[in-house]
Protein backbone atom coordinates (compact mmCIF):
# COMPACT_ATOMS: atom_id res chain seq x y z
CA UNK A 1 0.00 0.00 0.00
CA UNK A 2 1.75 3.07 -1.14
CA UNK A 3 2.00 6.16 1.50
CA UNK A 4 -0.23 8.47 -1.59
CA UNK A 5 -3.60 10.59 -0.66
CA UNK A 6 -6.65 9.50 -1.91
CA UNK A 7 -10.21 9.79 -0.70
CA UNK A 8 -11.93 6.79 1.74
CA UNK A 9 -15.36 6.98 2.98
CA UNK A 10 -16.04 8.05 6.14
CA UNK A 11 -15.79 4.65 8.25
CA UNK A 12 -12.61 3.52 6.62
CA UNK A 13 -11.13 6.58 8.18
CA UNK A 14 -9.53 4.33 10.97
CA UNK A 15 -7.97 1.68 8.84
CA UNK A 16 -6.40 4.94 6.83
CA UNK A 17 -5.05 6.45 9.50
CA UNK A 18 -3.64 3.15 10.94
CA UNK A 19 -2.11 2.25 7.37
CA UNK A 20 -0.29 6.30 7.08
CA UNK A 21 0.78 6.05 10.70
CA UNK A 22 3.44 4.42 9.63
CA UNK A 23 4.31 6.23 6.39
CA UNK A 24 7.91 8.23 6.41
CA UNK A 25 7.78 11.82 6.07
CA UNK A 26 10.14 13.43 3.25
CA UNK A 27 12.62 15.98 4.59
CA UNK A 28 14.78 18.08 2.70
CA UNK A 29 18.73 18.12 3.51
CA UNK A 30 20.69 20.28 1.65
CA UNK A 31 24.52 19.99 0.45
CA UNK A 32 27.18 21.89 3.19
CA UNK A 33 28.52 25.32 1.56
CA UNK A 34 31.49 25.32 3.66
CA UNK A 35 34.30 22.66 4.76
CA UNK A 36 34.08 21.16 8.02
CA UNK A 37 37.87 20.21 8.28
CA UNK A 38 39.19 20.87 12.03
CA UNK A 39 40.95 24.46 12.51
CA UNK A 40 43.75 25.11 14.60
CA UNK A 41 40.73 26.39 17.70
CA UNK A 42 38.59 23.72 17.45
CA UNK A 43 40.99 21.69 17.57
CA UNK A 44 41.48 22.48 21.62
CA UNK A 45 38.15 21.58 22.09
CA UNK A 46 38.30 17.72 20.79
CA UNK A 47 37.78 15.56 23.27
CA UNK A 48 37.48 11.28 22.43
CA UNK A 49 36.94 8.18 24.75
CA UNK A 50 39.56 5.80 24.81
CA UNK A 51 36.43 2.96 24.44
CA UNK A 52 35.72 4.10 21.66
CA UNK A 53 39.05 3.09 20.28
CA UNK A 54 39.58 -0.27 17.84
CA UNK A 55 42.85 -1.08 19.38
CA UNK A 56 44.32 -2.10 23.25
CA UNK A 57 47.06 0.66 22.86
CA UNK A 58 44.30 2.83 21.62
CA UNK A 59 42.02 2.06 24.30
CA UNK A 60 44.50 2.15 26.78
CA UNK A 61 45.68 5.58 26.64
CA UNK A 62 44.34 9.00 27.93
CA UNK A 63 43.72 11.77 25.55
CA UNK A 64 45.34 14.81 26.45
CA UNK A 65 46.95 16.89 24.37
CA UNK A 66 47.85 19.75 25.85
CA UNK A 67 51.36 19.41 25.80
CA UNK A 68 51.41 18.20 21.85
CA UNK A 69 50.35 15.10 20.37
CA UNK A 70 52.08 12.17 20.73
CA UNK A 71 51.75 8.98 18.81
CA UNK A 72 48.73 7.44 19.95
CA UNK A 73 46.83 10.80 19.93
CA UNK A 74 47.53 11.47 16.30
CA UNK A 75 46.09 7.51 16.01
CA UNK A 76 42.58 8.47 18.10
CA UNK A 77 42.26 11.65 15.97
CA UNK A 78 42.30 9.95 13.21
CA UNK A 79 40.04 7.17 14.44
CA UNK A 80 37.34 9.78 15.06
CA UNK A 81 37.97 12.78 12.56
CA UNK A 82 39.17 10.78 9.12
CA UNK A 83 37.02 11.82 6.11
CA UNK A 84 37.66 8.24 4.57
CA UNK A 85 36.28 6.55 7.82
CA UNK A 86 33.29 8.66 7.90
CA UNK A 87 32.15 7.35 4.71
CA UNK A 88 32.68 3.92 5.39
CA UNK A 89 30.56 3.97 8.72
CA UNK A 90 28.10 5.41 6.00
CA UNK A 91 27.89 2.06 4.54
CA UNK A 92 27.77 0.14 7.63
CA UNK A 93 24.60 2.12 8.34
CA UNK A 94 23.34 1.50 4.65
CA UNK A 95 23.88 -1.95 5.15
CA UNK A 96 22.04 -2.23 8.65
CA UNK A 97 19.15 -0.65 6.58
CA UNK A 98 19.53 -3.13 3.95
CA UNK A 99 19.37 -5.48 7.07
CA UNK A 100 16.22 -4.36 8.07
CA UNK A 101 14.54 -4.14 4.91
CA UNK A 102 15.75 -7.87 4.27
CA UNK A 103 13.51 -8.58 7.48
CA UNK A 104 10.30 -7.03 6.92
CA UNK A 105 7.45 -9.07 5.60
CA UNK A 106 6.26 -8.70 2.50
CA UNK A 107 2.73 -6.10 2.52
CA UNK A 108 -0.64 -8.33 0.97
CA UNK A 109 -1.50 -7.00 -2.09
CA UNK A 110 -5.30 -6.19 -2.38
CA UNK A 111 -7.26 -6.17 -5.77
CA UNK A 112 -10.36 -4.01 -6.12
CA UNK A 113 -12.78 -4.00 -9.77
CA UNK A 114 -16.10 -2.88 -10.43
CA UNK A 115 -18.18 -3.19 -13.46
CA UNK A 116 -21.14 -0.92 -14.14
CA UNK A 117 -23.74 -3.03 -16.58
CA UNK A 118 -25.26 -0.80 -19.59
CA UNK A 119 -28.66 -2.75 -19.48
CA UNK A 120 -31.16 -1.70 -17.06
CA UNK A 121 -32.79 -4.18 -13.85
CA UNK A 122 -28.66 -5.12 -13.58
CA UNK A 123 -26.62 -4.74 -10.29
CA UNK A 124 -23.64 -3.22 -10.49
CA UNK A 125 -20.83 -6.18 -10.15
CA UNK A 126 -18.00 -6.41 -8.07
CA UNK A 127 -15.03 -7.92 -6.94
CA UNK A 128 -12.59 -7.77 -3.67
CA UNK A 129 -9.51 -10.07 -3.20
CA UNK A 130 -6.46 -10.21 -1.08
CA UNK A 131 -3.73 -12.35 -1.91
CA UNK A 132 -0.04 -12.91 -0.68
CA UNK A 133 3.23 -14.12 -1.85
CA UNK A 134 4.10 -17.31 -0.40
CA UNK A 135 7.48 -17.95 -1.82
CA UNK A 136 8.58 -14.45 -0.30
CA UNK A 137 7.71 -15.76 3.04
CA UNK A 138 9.84 -18.89 2.48
CA UNK A 139 13.08 -17.12 1.44
CA UNK A 140 12.86 -14.92 4.10
CA UNK A 141 14.81 -16.61 6.55
CA UNK A 142 17.80 -16.70 3.81
CA UNK A 143 17.44 -13.74 2.86
CA UNK A 144 17.81 -12.50 6.38
CA UNK A 145 20.91 -14.11 7.32
CA UNK A 146 22.64 -13.09 4.19
CA UNK A 147 22.05 -9.35 4.98
CA UNK A 148 22.75 -10.02 8.77
CA UNK A 149 26.17 -11.75 7.82
CA UNK A 150 26.64 -8.72 5.17
CA UNK A 151 26.06 -6.34 8.13
CA UNK A 152 28.76 -8.03 10.29
CA UNK A 153 31.46 -7.89 6.89
CA UNK A 154 30.94 -4.34 6.78
CA UNK A 155 31.39 -4.10 10.06
CA UNK A 156 34.80 -5.94 10.23
CA UNK A 157 35.16 -3.84 6.95
CA UNK A 158 35.38 -0.79 8.63
CA UNK A 159 37.44 -2.43 11.51
CA UNK A 160 39.98 -3.26 9.11
CA UNK A 161 39.82 0.13 7.33
CA UNK A 162 40.36 1.32 10.88
CA UNK A 163 43.44 -0.75 11.58
CA UNK A 164 44.78 0.83 8.27
CA UNK A 165 43.92 4.28 8.86
CA UNK A 166 46.08 4.07 12.40
CA UNK A 167 48.59 2.75 10.77
CA UNK A 168 48.91 5.14 8.36
CA UNK A 169 48.91 8.11 11.48
CA UNK A 170 51.11 6.45 12.64
CA UNK A 171 53.64 6.37 9.66
CA UNK A 172 53.24 9.76 8.98
CA UNK A 173 53.90 10.75 12.51
CA UNK A 174 57.07 8.80 12.53
CA UNK A 175 58.02 10.35 8.97
CA UNK A 176 57.70 13.63 10.07
CA UNK A 177 59.25 13.47 13.69
CA UNK A 178 62.24 11.79 11.50
CA UNK A 179 62.20 15.00 9.08
CA UNK A 180 62.29 17.47 11.91
CA UNK A 181 65.39 15.22 13.47
CA UNK A 182 66.83 15.46 10.01
CA UNK A 183 66.33 18.86 9.30
CA UNK A 184 68.68 20.52 11.56
CA UNK A 185 71.21 18.30 10.52
CA UNK A 186 70.98 19.05 7.41
CA UNK A 187 70.77 22.60 7.41
CA UNK A 188 74.39 22.42 10.04
CA UNK A 189 75.78 20.27 6.85
CA UNK A 190 74.69 22.98 4.36
CA UNK A 191 76.16 25.60 6.13
CA UNK A 192 79.32 23.86 6.57
CA UNK A 193 79.96 22.82 2.97
CA UNK A 194 79.06 26.82 2.01
CA UNK A 195 81.65 27.69 4.71
CA UNK A 196 84.09 25.77 2.90
CA UNK A 197 83.02 27.11 -0.56
CA UNK A 198 83.36 30.58 0.45
CA UNK A 199 87.10 30.19 2.32
CA UNK A 200 88.03 27.84 -1.14
CA UNK A 201 86.16 30.38 -3.35
CA UNK A 202 88.13 33.32 -1.77
CA UNK A 203 91.84 31.07 -1.86
CA UNK A 204 90.75 30.53 -6.08
CA UNK A 205 90.43 34.16 -6.28
CA UNK A 206 93.74 34.63 -4.61
CA UNK A 207 95.25 32.04 -7.04
CA UNK A 208 96.19 30.60 -3.50
CA UNK A 209 94.30 26.56 -4.93
CA UNK A 210 93.28 25.56 -7.99
CA UNK A 211 89.99 26.00 -9.89
CA UNK A 212 88.90 22.70 -9.62
CA UNK A 213 88.83 22.42 -5.93
CA UNK A 214 86.68 25.58 -5.85
CA UNK A 215 84.73 23.66 -8.33
CA UNK A 216 84.41 20.56 -6.00
CA UNK A 217 83.55 22.71 -3.03
CA UNK A 218 80.53 24.54 -5.05
CA UNK A 219 79.66 21.54 -5.97
CA UNK A 220 79.42 19.81 -2.48
CA UNK A 221 77.77 22.88 -1.11
CA UNK A 222 75.25 22.73 -3.74
CA UNK A 223 74.18 18.80 -3.12
CA UNK A 224 74.22 19.84 0.68
CA UNK A 225 72.08 22.76 0.07
CA UNK A 226 69.93 20.45 -2.46
CA UNK A 227 69.58 17.84 0.72
CA UNK A 228 68.05 20.13 2.59
CA UNK A 229 65.63 21.87 0.44
CA UNK A 230 64.15 18.25 -0.35
CA UNK A 231 63.78 17.95 3.17
CA UNK A 232 62.50 20.74 3.69
CA UNK A 233 59.55 20.41 0.84
CA UNK A 234 58.42 16.28 2.02
CA UNK A 235 58.35 18.15 5.27
CA UNK A 236 55.81 20.08 4.06
CA UNK A 237 54.11 16.88 2.24
CA UNK A 238 53.90 14.81 5.47
CA UNK A 239 52.56 17.73 7.19
CA UNK A 240 49.72 18.11 4.35
CA UNK A 241 49.47 14.21 4.37
CA UNK A 242 49.11 13.90 7.85
CA UNK A 243 46.52 16.82 7.97
CA UNK A 244 44.23 15.05 5.55
CA UNK A 245 43.79 11.69 7.17
CA UNK A 246 43.34 13.71 10.39
CA UNK A 247 40.53 16.21 8.41
CA UNK A 248 42.77 19.02 9.77
CA UNK A 249 42.58 22.49 8.00
CA UNK A 250 45.48 23.03 5.76
CA UNK A 251 46.59 25.80 7.76
CA UNK A 252 47.07 23.80 10.87
CA UNK A 253 50.62 23.38 12.63
CA UNK A 254 49.81 19.62 14.41
CA UNK A 255 52.25 20.03 17.52
CA UNK A 256 54.35 16.74 17.71
CA UNK A 257 55.95 15.07 20.46
CA UNK A 258 57.87 11.75 21.89
CA UNK A 259 61.51 10.10 21.73
CA UNK A 260 61.69 7.41 19.71
CA UNK A 261 61.79 3.74 21.20
CA UNK A 262 61.51 0.90 19.01
CA UNK A 263 61.30 -1.41 21.49
CA UNK A 264 62.18 -5.30 20.81
CA UNK A 265 59.63 -7.44 19.67
CA UNK A 266 58.55 -10.75 21.89
CA UNK A 267 58.61 -13.58 19.44
CA UNK A 268 56.37 -15.39 21.56
CA UNK A 269 53.41 -12.97 21.41
CA UNK A 270 53.83 -13.00 17.30
CA UNK A 271 53.84 -16.44 16.69
CA UNK A 272 50.64 -16.95 18.58
CA UNK A 273 49.28 -13.84 16.87
CA UNK A 274 50.13 -15.37 13.97
CA UNK A 275 48.54 -19.11 14.77
CA UNK A 276 45.73 -16.89 15.72
CA UNK A 277 45.58 -14.94 12.63
CA UNK A 278 42.34 -16.04 11.05
CA UNK A 279 40.28 -15.21 14.56
CA UNK A 280 41.74 -12.18 15.12
CA UNK A 281 42.48 -9.86 11.60
CA UNK A 282 39.42 -8.33 10.87
CA UNK A 283 39.35 -8.31 7.27
CA UNK A 284 39.63 -12.09 7.30
CA UNK A 285 36.50 -12.13 9.77
CA UNK A 286 35.34 -10.01 7.43
CA UNK A 287 35.43 -12.73 4.24
CA UNK A 288 34.25 -14.78 6.62
CA UNK A 289 31.19 -13.29 6.75
CA UNK A 290 31.05 -12.02 3.41
CA UNK A 291 31.13 -16.19 2.46
CA UNK A 292 28.31 -17.00 5.24
CA UNK A 293 26.11 -14.22 3.24
CA UNK A 294 26.91 -15.96 -0.09
CA UNK A 295 26.07 -19.10 1.38
CA UNK A 296 22.59 -18.01 2.50
CA UNK A 297 22.40 -16.31 -1.30
CA UNK A 298 23.39 -19.83 -2.44
CA UNK A 299 20.44 -21.19 -0.32
CA UNK A 300 17.59 -18.84 -1.33
CA UNK A 301 18.31 -19.17 -5.03
CA UNK A 302 18.23 -22.89 -4.21
CA UNK A 303 15.04 -22.15 -2.75
CA UNK A 304 13.57 -20.26 -5.76
CA UNK A 305 13.61 -23.15 -8.53
CA UNK A 306 10.66 -24.23 -6.54
CA UNK A 307 7.57 -22.85 -8.14
CA UNK A 308 6.74 -19.49 -6.76
CA UNK A 309 3.33 -19.52 -5.21
CA UNK A 310 0.79 -16.39 -4.37
CA UNK A 311 -2.71 -17.21 -2.28
CA UNK A 312 -5.41 -14.91 -2.29
CA UNK A 313 -8.99 -14.97 -1.22
CA UNK A 314 -11.37 -13.32 -3.12
CA UNK A 315 -15.02 -12.10 -2.64
CA UNK A 316 -17.39 -11.23 -5.91
CA UNK A 317 -20.80 -10.30 -7.01
CA UNK A 318 -22.02 -10.14 -10.21
CA UNK A 319 -24.66 -8.09 -12.38
CA UNK A 320 -27.56 -10.74 -11.29
CA UNK A 321 -26.12 -10.01 -7.21
CA UNK A 322 -25.28 -13.15 -7.10
CA UNK A 323 -22.54 -13.35 -4.31
CA UNK A 324 -19.42 -15.81 -4.55
CA UNK A 325 -16.23 -16.28 -1.90
CA UNK A 326 -13.47 -18.35 -3.33
CA UNK A 327 -9.44 -18.46 -3.38
CA UNK A 328 -6.94 -17.92 -6.07
CA UNK A 329 -3.78 -19.35 -6.33
CA UNK A 330 -1.07 -18.36 -9.05
CA UNK A 331 2.08 -20.74 -9.57
CA UNK A 332 4.69 -20.72 -11.97
CA UNK A 333 5.58 -23.95 -13.49
CA UNK A 334 9.02 -24.55 -13.55
CA UNK A 335 9.43 -25.98 -17.29
CA UNK A 336 12.28 -24.12 -18.73
CA UNK A 337 14.09 -21.33 -16.39
CA UNK A 338 13.48 -23.35 -12.48
CA UNK A 339 15.70 -20.35 -11.71
CA UNK A 340 19.06 -22.56 -12.83
CA UNK A 341 21.21 -19.39 -14.08
CA UNK A 342 20.65 -17.47 -10.43
CA UNK A 343 21.93 -21.01 -8.91
CA UNK A 344 25.02 -20.85 -11.18
CA UNK A 345 26.03 -17.55 -10.33
CA UNK A 346 25.41 -17.61 -6.54
CA UNK A 347 27.48 -21.45 -6.43
CA UNK A 348 30.17 -19.30 -8.98
CA UNK A 349 30.51 -16.25 -6.43
CA UNK A 350 30.87 -18.53 -3.73
CA UNK A 351 33.76 -20.40 -4.87
CA UNK A 352 35.07 -16.91 -5.43
CA UNK A 353 35.23 -15.61 -2.47
CA UNK A 354 36.63 -19.24 -0.86
CA UNK A 355 39.39 -18.42 -3.32
CA UNK A 356 39.61 -15.02 -2.67
CA UNK A 357 39.70 -15.59 1.24
CA UNK A 358 42.54 -17.59 0.88
CA UNK A 359 44.24 -15.71 -1.46
CA UNK A 360 44.08 -13.14 1.91
CA UNK A 361 45.42 -15.72 3.81
CA UNK A 362 48.52 -16.66 1.98
CA UNK A 363 49.23 -12.61 1.35
CA UNK A 364 48.84 -12.26 5.32
CA UNK A 365 51.65 -14.70 6.30
CA UNK A 366 53.92 -13.35 3.49
CA UNK A 367 53.55 -9.64 4.00
CA UNK A 368 54.28 -10.56 8.02
CA UNK A 369 57.63 -12.91 7.17
CA UNK A 370 58.26 -10.06 4.64
CA UNK A 371 58.14 -7.43 7.16
CA UNK A 372 60.25 -10.01 9.95
CA UNK A 373 62.86 -9.97 7.48
CA UNK A 374 62.88 -6.68 6.46
CA UNK A 375 62.66 -5.36 10.12
CA UNK A 376 66.00 -7.24 11.14
CA UNK A 377 67.95 -5.80 8.25
CA UNK A 378 66.74 -2.22 9.86
CA UNK A 379 67.67 -3.20 13.32
CA UNK A 380 71.23 -4.35 11.73
CA UNK A 381 72.03 -1.33 9.98
CA UNK A 382 70.59 0.64 12.81
CA UNK A 383 72.96 -0.83 15.38
CA UNK A 384 75.68 -0.71 13.06
CA UNK A 385 74.72 3.20 12.62
CA UNK A 386 74.58 3.97 15.72
CA UNK A 387 78.18 2.13 16.90
CA UNK A 388 80.02 3.92 14.12
CA UNK A 389 79.11 7.22 16.30
CA UNK A 390 80.62 7.74 18.88
CA UNK A 391 84.00 7.34 17.37
CA UNK A 392 82.96 9.62 14.79
CA UNK A 393 81.87 12.26 17.63
CA UNK A 394 84.76 12.38 18.83
CA UNK A 395 86.98 12.40 15.57
CA UNK A 396 84.71 15.83 15.00
CA UNK A 397 85.65 16.99 18.20
CA UNK A 398 89.10 16.69 18.04
CA UNK A 399 88.94 18.55 14.36
CA UNK A 400 86.71 21.33 15.83
CA UNK A 401 89.62 22.02 18.81
CA UNK A 402 92.06 21.84 16.23
CA UNK A 403 90.26 23.99 13.66
CA UNK A 404 90.34 26.58 16.63
CA UNK A 405 93.95 26.49 17.59
CA UNK A 406 94.36 26.29 13.84
CA UNK A 407 96.20 23.43 13.59
CA UNK A 408 93.97 21.70 10.67
CA UNK A 409 92.82 23.36 7.30
CA UNK A 410 88.95 23.91 7.09
CA UNK A 411 88.54 20.90 4.40
CA UNK A 412 89.66 18.40 7.06
CA UNK A 413 87.09 19.97 9.79
CA UNK A 414 84.54 20.08 7.57
CA UNK A 415 85.11 16.49 6.36
CA UNK A 416 85.49 15.48 10.07
CA UNK A 417 82.14 17.24 10.88
CA UNK A 418 80.25 16.21 7.87
CA UNK A 419 80.96 12.59 8.34
CA UNK A 420 79.30 12.73 12.14
CA UNK A 421 76.35 14.21 10.70
CA UNK A 422 75.82 11.65 7.53
CA UNK A 423 75.41 9.20 10.31
CA UNK A 424 73.18 10.91 12.37
CA UNK A 425 71.21 11.68 9.23
CA UNK A 426 71.88 7.39 8.45
CA UNK A 427 71.20 6.26 11.79
CA UNK A 428 67.84 8.76 11.71
CA UNK A 429 66.63 6.89 8.67
CA UNK A 430 67.09 3.63 10.29
CA UNK A 431 65.24 4.23 12.58
CA UNK A 432 62.88 5.77 10.92
CA UNK A 433 62.43 2.68 8.15
CA UNK A 434 62.63 0.40 11.31
CA UNK A 435 59.73 2.07 13.44
CA UNK A 436 57.15 2.24 9.97
CA UNK A 437 58.36 -1.53 9.48
CA UNK A 438 56.95 -2.42 13.41
CA UNK A 439 54.28 -0.20 12.50
CA UNK A 440 52.86 -2.08 9.62
CA UNK A 441 53.75 -5.70 11.72
CA UNK A 442 51.40 -4.33 14.06
CA UNK A 443 48.52 -3.30 11.64
CA UNK A 444 48.50 -6.73 10.61
CA UNK A 445 48.56 -8.29 13.71
CA UNK A 446 46.86 -6.06 15.89
CA UNK A 447 48.96 -4.82 18.64
CA UNK A 448 51.14 -7.61 19.46
CA UNK A 449 53.97 -5.17 18.43
CA UNK A 450 55.31 -2.25 21.12
CA UNK A 451 54.45 0.79 19.28
CA UNK A 452 57.53 2.92 18.31
CA UNK A 453 58.00 6.92 20.20
CA UNK A 454 55.44 5.57 23.16
CA UNK A 455 56.81 4.75 26.89
CA UNK A 456 55.72 1.90 28.20
CA UNK A 457 56.06 3.96 31.45
CA UNK A 458 53.36 6.42 30.34
CA UNK A 459 50.86 3.19 28.65
CA UNK A 460 51.11 1.70 32.54
CA UNK A 461 50.35 4.89 34.27
CA UNK A 462 47.44 5.51 31.39
CA UNK A 463 46.01 1.94 32.05
CA UNK A 464 45.77 2.24 36.07
CA UNK A 465 44.18 5.56 35.66
CA UNK A 466 40.92 4.05 33.92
Amino acid sequence: MSCLSFRVPFRALPLAALILGGCAVYHAKPLPSNDSLLSQEALQRVQIDPATMPLPTLAAHRFDPSNGFDIDEVAMLAVVNNPDLRLARDDLHIAQAQAFSAGLLPDPQVGISSDYPGAVGLSRAFSYGLSMDVMAIVTRGANQRSADATVRKTDLGLLWQEWQIVAQARQLFVKTRFQDEALPLLAQQAALTQARYMHIAHAASEHNVTGDTATAALTASQDARKQYVDMQRAREQSRHDLNALLGLAPDVDLPLTGEAQVEPVDAGALNAALAALPQRRPDLIALQAGYEAQEQKYRAAILNQFPSLSVGFTRQRDTSEIYTSGFAINLTLPVFNRNRGNIAIEQATRQRLADEYQSRLNAARADIAHLQADGALASQQLDEDEAALPELDRAAAHARDAYAEHDIAIGQYVDAQSAALARRVDAATAREALAEQRIALEALLGSVIPTPYSAASDHTQNSASR
